[in-house]
Formats: structure tokens, C-alpha cells, sequence
């Protein structure tokens, strides 16, 4: 199977910004508790927060952290997390039929994001709570002090703000699961009222507002085109939502990556439709703050307890392989994807998995947002691309092999980041960097393997996971190069 890849140096797409390799913590599951949070464990801290996976975070250069919600968001008072914790209230949390002790809120969790080298990613409730509720939060979290909540905030142990500069207003709220799930209109009115007081509070924020939970929505994208006529002079960005998983066809799953593309381009007409209906100088930008592979075929019944073991999946060398698809896809969109949170970070379809009392590990998707994380970062161009295709039942025909390309921000290293899908053929790529002049390739790692159903676990942490891949050497800036079956690539050049 053949590939060409030309890559120009002037064919620039955008920029990336940090916050496109964010991620997310629910009060969902054993995200919060013995995920991030579990005192008396060999690692804590003296907060209570794990050690070890704080240290995981950090190699993640999680950019953003989106909190504390999620479906949860809709039916939690923020006000029940602050203070002292032997005042604070159990709760049922009734998106997730659990038990909600408040043990962690705000106050914790902007500690931990400090610790763990992020920021937090506000959210706010726009299913039970009210817009005052909203413009309160903000106020406790970031006005400096000499009012009732600043002032609350600094007796609970914190002087200073937190800082919080990006808030989503609510979650999810297009969908008949949401705890007071609104139609698209009183929404965006809502919306629109809550965004108001939040940046009369604070006008250096930036507000997400919600778009569509997913492209299968039958709301989509009329919800998002009502949601931004109410929002757009407000907004700074609008939320879309896109889990994917293996239903049987695995051309199909690997080609996941099409289906991602195709909704990004629909949200992107939507923002430009409004944009031009209003006259508007301004872009609106996307905050793809959900985004993940999610098994939501499985079922999972447990009683009203504390942190069950719910969506707990644990991810194969496959999943790793479409996840790597996605990713490749975002990088392709940062002119207008400038906010993308992997949903979640622990635990919870997660790339952190840890034991309660024991030990933690990192699942395959781990890896490949890792490599964008850390060497994604920079400006992205646009290649120039033929490939070979494929044949997909469900989306006809598609790229067996796909690339992103981000120059570093000094210009002195080009990452390719390459996936071949083929499960029968090795990918012959011709990598042409003539343009750069004198280029070198200096790093070259690979995830693949025979059994795609590999997966990782506290015994065998390793078992899918990067490794080194042999370094080919150029002639005049072209590169021949071998892609693997079924592999994930990343590949690094100097430029002299």
C-alpha cells in the first residue's frame, strides 16, 4: 500500500493552543474518590490527593481540567463542596445514582490542579441552578476580596483567587437525560442570562457555551444554530460532544477518525451560519470537551453507594489505534478546535487507571495523547496528502493512512504523526521535507502489535505501550518510509 506525504513549510493551519490537550474529572464514579482523591493511601499527600498519579498528570501536560462536571453538574450545588467537611452535606447524585459526600470541591480540586501542573476548566449548573448560582461561583472563585463570597473563599483557607478563566455554562443540556434538561430556546436564553453576570463578575473569563451532546442527536445542529443566535455576542466558544466505540466492525471503529472530521465541519457551518446571520466581526470557536472511546453498549446496575466501579472501561491496543484517529483529527481542526478535553482523566474512561490502596497504571490511549500533548504543540500545517483507501461499511470510502504535522514553536523540529489502518498491509510512505532544506529524522516511535485485544493492567503495565521504531535516513529531504499494520507513529525532524 502506497502513501505520499509533502509537507510545506508555509502551508500553515493554526497555531495549537494549550488548552486543545485538556481533559476532564467528573464527580462520576472512582474519578474523585480513590481515583485523584484517597487518603491514607501509600501515596497521598498531606490533602489526601495520590502522588502517584499526580505525577501521571503531569507527563500528560494536561493543558485544561474541566469540573466538576458533566452530567453531575446539572443537579450539584457548588455551595455543598466549601467549608469545613465535617459541615458539609451527603448528597444523592441522581445523574449517576450515587452517593455524593463532598469531600472534594472547588477549594480541593484548584489545589490539586496546581499540583498536578493544569488549570481548572470551570463548570457551571444550568439544570437546577439559576444564573445567580453561576455569577456567585464566579465571584467565590475569582474576585480578589471585600465581598460575601471572595471573602468566604479566603475563610476557607484560600487568599487568593483561583483563577479560573474558562467556564462551561451548564452540560449537555440538549439531552432527556440532563436533570432539567431544557429545549434549545430556554436554554439559550438561560444561557445567555448566566453569561451576563458571570462577566459582569469577571470580564477577563471566557464562556463555553453548550452545543450538541453528539452528532446522532436529532437536535443537531439546529440546537447549536438557536443556542448561538441567543449566545454569540457572549460566547467564546460552543461545546460539542463525540464518544465512539467498536460495534462489532473494527474497518469501521479504525475509521472513527472520519466521523469526528465530518462533525467538526458541520459545528464549524453552524458558527459561520450565525456569524454571518448576525453581521459578526467575531469567530466562534469550538471546545470539544468530550471526546473519548466509550463502551456505552455495556450496562451496569449497582445500589446507592459511594464511587462504584462504573464505566470503568479498560482499553485494547485497538482502542488505542482509533484513539490516535481522533486525535490526528483534532490536530487538523486547531484553527478552530481550540479547547478538547479527553473524557476523563482517571479511572472513568480514562487514561489513568488506579487500585484503591495499590498501585496505578497507564491504559493504551494513554500514549497517543501523550505524544500530541508533548509534541503537538506548536503550528500545524496542512500536508499535502494521497493515500491509498480503503472501504468502510459505514463510511465508504476513507484514507487507510492519515497525518497530522506540527512544526515546533522554535522551528527548529517537524513531528508527523502518522496512523496506518490497514489490519493486511504495511503502509510504503514517501515523506517528502524538501522544502525545510537540510532535515534529519532524530526520533521514531511506534505502538502496534499481532493481538489488538492487548490491554494493560497493574501486572503487565507495559503490555501496549510506545516503542523505538528504526530511524530512516533522508536523500534531499525525502524519506522512505514503512509504516507497520494497524500502527500508531510518531516521527520527529530536525531542520537545520
Amino acid at each position: 500500500m502506497k502513501s505520499s506525504i509533502t509537507v510545506v513549510k508555509d502551508f500553515t493551519l493554526s497555531k495549537t493552543d494549550d488548552t486543545l490537550f485538556s481533559s476532564f474529572i467528573e464527580h462520576l464514579g472512582r474519578a474523585v474518590y480513590t481515583g485523584i482523591y484517597e487518603p491514607g493511601h501509600p501515596t497521598a499527600d498531606e490533602q489526601g490527593f495520590r502522588r502517584d498519579v499526580i505525577d501521571m498528570v503531569k507527563d500528560l501536560r494536561v493543558g485544561l481540567v474541566r469540573y466538576p462536571g458533566g452530567n453531575f453538574l446539572s443537579g450539584y450545588n457548588w455551595k455543598d463542596g466549601i467549608g469545613p467537611r465535617e459541615n458539609r452535606p451527603v448528597r444523592l447524585d441522581r445523574a449517576w445514582h450515587t452517593i455524593e459526600p463532598n469531600e472534594v470541591g472547588i477549594d480541593e480540586f484548584a489545589d490539586w490542579a496546581k499540583k498536578a501542573g493544569t488549570s481548572v476548566m470551570g463548570a457551571v449548573n444550568m439544570g437546577t441552578g439559576t444564573p445567580q448560582d453561576a455569577g456567585d461561583m464566579v465571584e467565590y472563585c475569582n474576585f480578589p476580596g471585600g465581598t460575601y463570597w471572595s471573602d468566604l473563599r479566603k475563610a476557607n483557607g484560600h487568599a487568593e483567587p483561583h483563577a479560573i478563566k474558562t467556564w462551561c455554562i451548564g452540560n449537555e443540556m440538549d439531552g432527556p437525560w440532563q436533570i432539567c434538561h431544557l429545549d434549545a430556546d430556554d436554554y439559550g436564553k438561560k444561557a445567555r442570562e448566566a453569561a451576563k453576570i458571570m462577566k459582569w463578575t469577571d470580564d477577563s473569563i471566557k464562556l463555553v457555551v453548550c452545543g450538541s451532546a453528539s452528532s446522532g442527536m436529532p437536535t443537531y445542529p439546529e440546537w447549536d444554530r438557536v443556542v448561538l443566535e441567543h449566545t454569540y455576542d457572549l460566547a467564546d466558544y460552543i461545546s460539542i460532544h463525540r464518544y465512539f466505540e467498536n460495534y462489532g466492525n473494527d474497518d469501521d471503529f479504525l475509521a472513527s477518525f472520519y466521523d469526528m472530521d465530518e462533525f467538526i465541519k458541520t459545528s464549524i457551518a453552524t458558527c459561520d451560519y450565525v456569524k454571518a446571520l448576525k453581521r459578526s466581526k467575531k469567530t466562534m470557536y469550538l471546545s470539544f470537551d468530550e471526546w473519548n472511546i466509550w463502551y456505552q453498549q455495556k450496562k451496569e446496575e449497582h445500589p446507592w453507594v459511594k464511587a462504584p466501579r462504573i464505566l470503568e472501561d479498560h482499553y485494547s491496543l485497538l482502542d488505542a489505534l482509533a484513539f490516535g484517529g481522533m486525535a490526528i483529527t483534532l490536530l487538523n481542526h486547531a484553527d478552530r478546535v481550540k479547547v478538547a478535553c479527553l473524557a476523563q482523566l482517571v479511572n472513568v474512561i480514562a487514561p489513568i487507571f488506579t487500585e484503591p490502596g495499590k498501585g496505578s497504571y497507564r491504559q493504551s490511549i494513554y500514549w497517543p495523547f501523550r505524544d500530541i500533548s508533548v509534541y503537538g504543540r506548536g503550528t500545524v500545517l496542512t500536508p499535502v496528502v494521497t493515500s491509498d483507501k480503503k472501504v468502510t461499511e459505514k463510511y465508504g470510502e476513507v484514507p487507510a493512512v492519515i497525518y497530522a504535522t506540527v512544526l515546533s514553536e522554535d522551528e527548529k523540529t517537524l513531528t508527523v504523526f502518522a496512523l496506518n489502518t490497514s489490519k493486511t498491509e504495511k503502509a510504503n510512505v514517501n515523506l517528502n521535507l524538501m522544502n525545510f532544506g537540510s532535515t534529519k529524522m532524530i526520533f521514531r516511535t511506534e505502538m502496534t502489535g499481532s493481538d489488538l485485544s492487548a490491554r494493560n493492567s497493574l501486572e503487565t503495565p507495559d503490555a501496549v505501550c510506545n516503542k523505538d521504531a528504526p530511524l530512516v535516513s533522508g536523500e534531499n529531504g525525502n524519506f522512505n518510509i514503512t509504516l507497520n499494520e494497524v500502527s500508531w507513529n510518531v516521527m520527529r525532524f530536525s531542520i537545520e
